[in-house]
């Protein structure tokens, strides 16, 4: 199981981006993940006239380790950690590790 999932909230913690705040656009295997607004970069890219598209330089959002980021908590305001925990009926959820309510998906 995840403990980061498409569509969280989460903030940066290392590198050149931290602080910044971001939803996560989409996993692109089991350590990377892209975040909307964080680790952008520069692209040249060739003019195609075969798919219609425009050379020049582009802005691109890159993927980062999820090691680098936290989950945000709305109720404290803050980042935080991720647990899981087995209901009664076995089904596993993400729980804050802070104050251990469920995280809502």
């Amino acid at each position: 199981m995840n403990k980061i999932r498409k569509g969280d909230q989460v903030i940066v913690l290392t590198g050149r981006d931290k602080g910044k705040r971001g939803t996560v656009t989409r996993r692109v295997d089991d350590d990377y993940i892209v975040v909307e607004g964080v680790n952008i970069v520069k692209k040249h890219v060739k003019p195609n006239p075969m798919k219609g598209t425009t050379g020049g330089v582009i802005d691109k959002t890159m993927p980062i380790h999820q090691s680098n980021v936290a989950i945000f908590n709305a109720a404290t305001a803050k980042a935080d950690r991720v647990g899981i925990k087995i209901l009664d009926n076995g089904d596993k959820v993400r729980v804050y590790k802070s104050s251990g309510e469920q995280i809502k998906a």
